[in-house]
């Protein structure tokens, strides 16, 4: 375990885990979410870098937007991910998805949804996801929305060198998938906001295998445009391959500015 030998380093870290404290007791800034049709954006940024006996840096970048009105709602999200411990790459990892609800009838809607996803550390060249199906609004008041999804998926993978992947050498691997998931959002105060989401994706091509993707996201607003985040995103893949690890975790906090 690293154990830094410089008082600058001692207080970066604490200062960093004094921010996740506070912010995990109200994770990860969210868009403003107001149906009159506007877009609406949130960026949130991350860094860590420490020196001595040992070095390390670390940086989180995070886009997202959104548009809602009385009937849909289309969201987008980008993130990039980068940390090196003594000169050696511990972390890439680059996402995008967008998502687009439209309701039907009642508190019936549909859905579609793509997800791009690339880490060669975890032998990702590049995971395309794509969804659809229909969802139900579970509730949805002012302060809180629940809901939940049911359809299909597709997933292609391509690999950054070829794995072995249920039972076979391969150099990219396709699959129709199921697609359940619940997200929901929550204004706790006049300051703070917290959203999850957890999606869990059966593989139809081999019953198994199977993916779940989790995202947790708190704010604790400073000003009208700044905030204070914390968000927690675990990644989880039954089959990764030879060698890899079946899980992803990454905990991020930093300062997020809101453009509404």
């Amino acid at each position: 375990m690293y154990r830094p030998s410089s008082r600058k380093a001692r207080v970066l870290r604490c200062a960093l885990a004094a921010s996740a404290f506070v912010a995990a007791g109200t994770s990860h800034a969210q868009v403003t979410l107001k149906p009159d049709g506007e877009w609406r954006y949130l960026f949130t940024a991350a860094a860590n870098a420490t020196s001595g006996n040992s070095s390390s840096a670390a940086l989180n970048l995070q886009f997202d937007g959104a548009r809602v009105t009385s009937g849909d709602k289309w969201t987008f999200t980008s993130q990039v991910q980068t940390a090196r411990n003594n000169g050696t790459r511990t972390t890439e990892r680059y996402l995008a998805g967008t998502q687009y609800n439209r309701d039907i009838s009642g508190a019936i809607f549909g859905f579609g949804s793509g997800d791009f996803l690339r880490d060669e550390l975890a032998n990702l060249d590049l995971r395309s996801t794509f969804a659809g199906g229909l969802g139900y609004h579970v509730f949805q008041s002012e302060r809180h929305t629940f809901d939940v999804t049911g359809g299909l998926a597709y997933t292609q993978d391509n690999y950054a060198n070829p794995a072995v992947i249920d039972g076979q050498t391969r150099t990219s691997y396709g699959r129709l998938e199921l697609v359940m998931g619940e997200e929901s959002n929550h204004k706790l105060t006049d300051t703070a906001t917290f959203q999850q989401k957890l999606t869990f994706y059966p593989n139809l091509r081999d019953s198994g295998q199977k993916r779940a993707v989790f995202d947790a996201k708190v704010s604790v607003a400073m000003t009208k445009s700044l905030n204070l985040t914390a968000g927690l995103s675990m990644r989880y893949n039954s089959d990764p391959g030879l060698g890899l690890k079946s899980t992803d975790t990454a905990l991020v906090t930093g300062v997020s500015w809101r453009f509404d």
